[in-house]
């Protein structure tokens, strides 16, 4: 995913600004990986050669591929190894890839992903730079390095890329929520609560158009954050009432690493923090 959660730590006095472009060489949910997506007869025609790519082929004829099918079949291979859970060896194709097309700025925010999937947090942000200098209007990419900037605790930076995202798509939920931590993080409360109440306002409206609908556990994660913000800022009341939205949106998973059931138990902590003091009296 390309959300976010915080551990809660404050930073006071502070002047938020508006960052321009950052040096590389300053020091996550997740935005999934992009696929090259083709047809299913394109799909057929090249199985045989995409058996060759895999290794499983029985076939030694030579396969002659123009450039795009042989990027696609290399970038279809990255995303298994990723699926698959071997970062390292989708990492290696994509730098063959970037080698082939030095151009594609997806190809650099993949790898840049799955850098900071695996905690190589420069390297990421390297990445993301030159993803930004192919196409500066890449919104998602803007999102995927301000949660870099934020997870290496430089929060002017990652609320400058967030803003960013969302002025190139104002409808961007994900980074509006991954704004409103980064503000409750710098313990601006009534900045973070407008950004989560816009992020829910873009969600109703997208779930109520022809658009794709946004998803009921990104619903479930925006209200357990605003909840969140509440609680911190003492009005419990509306604090109880998201928590408890959160838990009944976000899906029921029996596994331990499953965002979805991290954010639960989490809720859950939050709400019996909330609660104990007052079955106490």
């Amino acid at each position: 995913m390309n959300l976010r959660m915080f551990p809660v730590h404050s930073r006071n006095s502070r002047r938020l600004h508006r960052v321009g472009a950052i040096a590389c060489s300053m020091s996550l949910g997740n935005d999934r990986l992009e696929l090259l997506m083709t047809n299913h007869n394109e799909l057929k025609t090249l199985e045989g050669v995409y058996q060759l790519v895999k290794g499983t082929s029985r076939s030694h004829r030579p396969a002659y591929l123009n450039q795009s099918d042989r990027e696609m079949l290399l970038r279809q291979r990255a995303m298994e190894k990723a699926q698959q859970g071997d970062p390292a060896a989708a990492i290696d194709l994509f730098t063959q890839l970037i080698r082939a097309n030095p151009n594609s700025a997806s190809n650099f925010n993949n790898r840049g992903l799955l850098h900071f999937q695996t905690g190589q947090l420069q390297r990421a942000l390297m990445d993301y730079h030159h993803a930004l200098m192919l196409n500066p209007r890449l919104g998602k990419v803007y999102n995927n390095r301000a949660n870099c900037y934020a997870t290496l605790g430089n929060l002017d930076a990652a609320i400058a890329d967030y803003e960013t995202a969302i002025d190139l798509d104002p409808t961007d939920i994900r980074a509006r929520l991954n704004l409103g931590i980064t503000y409750r993080q710098l313990e601006d409360y009534h900045e973070a609560i407008e950004n989560f109440d816009m992020a829910l306002q873009c969600s109703q409206f997208l779930n109520t158009t022809d658009a794709i609908s946004v998803s009921v556990a990104l619903d479930g994660h925006l209200f357990a954050e605003r909840g969140r913000t509440y609680h911190l800022l003492g009005d419990w009341n509306y604090a109880i009432a998201d928590y408890n939205r959160a838990l009944a949106q976000l899906p029921l998973t029996q596994s331990a690493l499953a965002p979805a059931y991290r954010l639960r138990t989490q809720v859950r902590t939050w709400l019996h923090d909330l609660l104990s003091p007052l079955q106490t009296k």
